[in-house]
C-alpha cells in the first residue's frame, strides 16, 4: 500500500515536531516518522529536566557556523519572544534562571505536550518507531519523492530531514542526515562533539584529579600560547563556572569553549578573574606569616590552592620565606594557566554535533536543499549555538522558517 502526503518530516525531535505542526497548521497533509518509540528524548533530558527551551537574548552571534550569516534570516523571523508566547498561550510556567536561559518550572514534559498538541491541531500523523529504509528522489521515482519505510511506501513532494546530529547516540542519534544530504550530493561539514566535557593525559593529569567536584567562575579561550595581544582580543572568551572531574575539565565554562576547541590547540584559564593576584600575594608576604597554600586559600578555593602549591617545593613554605619570582611566578599560572587536552568524551556526552550539512547548499530563507523538494533542520545543518538554550531556539527558527515553505500538493 501507498501512503501518500504533501510532506513527510522524519525525526521528531525538537526541529521535526515544531515544522510538522506549523506546516500541519497551515492545512498541509504532514507525516512525522521517528525510528525511536519515544519522541523528544534531547527535550526530556535537557537542563536537568526541566528543559532550556531558548535564551530571551538570542542573537546570531551566538552561533557557529562556516557561514556565520547564514542563520540570521530565520532567527529573525522566529525569535525567543515568539516561542515564549506560544508556551504562554499553553500556560506552561517557566523561569529565568541565568544570562537569559529560560527553563520550564515544571518538567521538560510541559514543552514536549505542548508540541504534541500544536501537531494534533494541525492533524500531523505520526508514526512510531518506523524506520526509514530508503529514500528516492523524484527522478527516479517519478516526480516525487518515494520512501521506504517498515510501514509501506510513503510518497510526497517534500521531505524535511529533522534527524539531529550524532550526539548522545544511547537515545538514537544516528548519521542518518549526512547520509541522506551526501545521497543527493550535498557538502559536509566534518562533524565534532561539541559543549561536551574535555579530558587530559591521565599521568599529566594526575595533580589535579583530586581536586574532582570542585567548581569555581573562571574565564576560558582556547587561544594559543603564543597568540599575539591583536589574535587574544579576538579570541572566544567566557566567564563560567568550571568543574574539575577525575579525568579533565567539565562545566558550563569548559562545555562552551569546547565548540571552539579543535584536537591538538591549548585552552587558557584564569582561575581567580577579578582578583589582583600578584598584589595580593605580595602584599600578604610583607604581612603575614601563613604558608603560601593558606594565604592562596583566601583568593581562590582552599582546595585548588593546596594543589598548586603542591606542585612546586618553592611554594610549600610560609609566604614570608617566598622569593617575589615565586609568588609572581604562582600569580601568572593561576591567572593564565594553560594546557592542552588530549580529547574529549565524545559523542556520548555531547550535548550538541558542531558541523553538518553546509550552508551552502541550503536556502537561508527556507532551508531547501539545491535539491528542490528536499529540507534540513535543526542540528543536522552546520550552525550550532552556544550552551544556554540557543540550540532550541535555532530548532524552533530554522523549523518555522521551513515549514512557511512548504506548500500542499497540487
Amino acid at each position: 500500500m501507498t501512503h501518500q502526503f504533501d510532506a513527510v518530516v522524519i525525526g521528531a525531535g525538537a526541529a521535526g515536531l515544531f515544522c510538522a505542526a506549523q506546516a500541519g497548521q497551515r492545512g498541509l497533509k504532514v507525516l512525522l516518522v521517528d525510528h525511536s518509540e519515544k519522541v523528544a528524548e534531547k527535550i526530556r533530558i535537557s537542563g536537568g529536566g526541566r528543559c532550556n527551551f531558548t535564551n530571551r537574548d538570542a542573537t546570531p552571534a551566538q552561533f557557529l557556523s562556516e557561514n556565520p550569516h547564514f542563520c540570521r534570516s530565520a532567527l529573525s523571523r522566529y525569535t525567543p519572544q515568539d516561542f515564549i508566547a506560544l508556551l504562554q498561550r499553553h500556560n506552561i510556567p517557566f523561569h529565568e534562571k541565568h544570562k537569559g536561559q529560560l527553563f520550564c518550572d515544571r518538567s521538560a514534559e510541559d514543552v514536549i505536550n505542548m508540541l504534541l498538541a500544536e501537531c494534533e491541531a494541525g492533524n500531523v500523523t505520526r508514526w512510531q518507531p518506523c524506520a526509514i529504509q530508503g529514500l528516492k528522489g523524484p527522478r527516479e521515482a517519478g516526480g516525487n519523492y518515494e520512501l521506504q519505510s517498515d510501514r509501506g511506501l510513503i510518497t510526497a513532494p517534500q521531505v524535511v530531514i529533522a534527524t539531529g546530529g550524532l550526539s548522545i547516540p544511547k537515545i538514537g542519534a544516528t548519521d542518518f542526515g549526512y547520509r541522506i544530504a551526501k545521497q543527493f550530493g550535498l557538502r559536509l561539514v566534518e562533524p565534532r562533539a561539541a559543549l561536551v566535557p574535555l579530558t587530559f593525559d591521565g599521568e599529566a593529569w594526575a595533580p589535579y584529579a583530586q581536586l574532582a567536584g570542585l567548581a569555581l567562575p573562571v574565564l576560558i579561550e582556547t587561544s594559543p600560547a603564543d597568540a599575539t595581544p591583536k589574535q587574544r582580543k579576538k579570541a572566544v572568551v567566557f566567564s563560567e563556572d568550571l568543574l574539575f572531574t577525575h579525568r579533565g575539565l567539565s562545566g558550563p565554562a569548559v562545555l562552551q569553549i569546547s565548540s571552539f576547541w579543535r584536537e591538538g590547540q591549548p585552552i587558557r584559564i584564569n582561575l581567580a578573574p577579578g582578583v589582583d593576584l600578584p598584589k595580593l600575594l605580595l602584599r600578604a608576604k610583607a604581612t603575614s606569616r601563613k604558608l603560601i597554600a593558606n594565604e592562596l586559600a583566601s583568593l581562590v578555593p582552599s582546595r585548588l590552592a593546596d594543589a598548586w602549591a603542591s606542585t612546586d617545593p618553592a611554594l610549600q613554605k610560609p609566604i614570608s620565606e617566598a622569593t617575589d619570582k615565586a609568588l609572581l611566578g604562582l600569580a601568572e599560572r593561576l591567572s593564565d594557566w594553560q594546557l592542552t587536552p588530549n580529547g574529549s568524551e565524545g559523542y556520548r556526552k555531547a550535548e550538541v554535533t558542531v558541523g553538518g550539512v553546509d550552508t551552502r547548499d541550503l536556502s537561508s530563507q527556507t532551508l531547501e536543499a539545491k535539491q528542490p523538494g528536499l529540507y534540513f533542520i535543526g542540528e543536522v545543518v552546520d550552525v550550532t549555538g552556544w550552551l544556554g538554550g540557543y540550540n532550541f531556539q535555532w530548532a524552533w527558527a530554522s523549523a518555522h522558517a521551513c515549514a512557511q515553505a512548504l506548500t500542499p500538493a497540487r
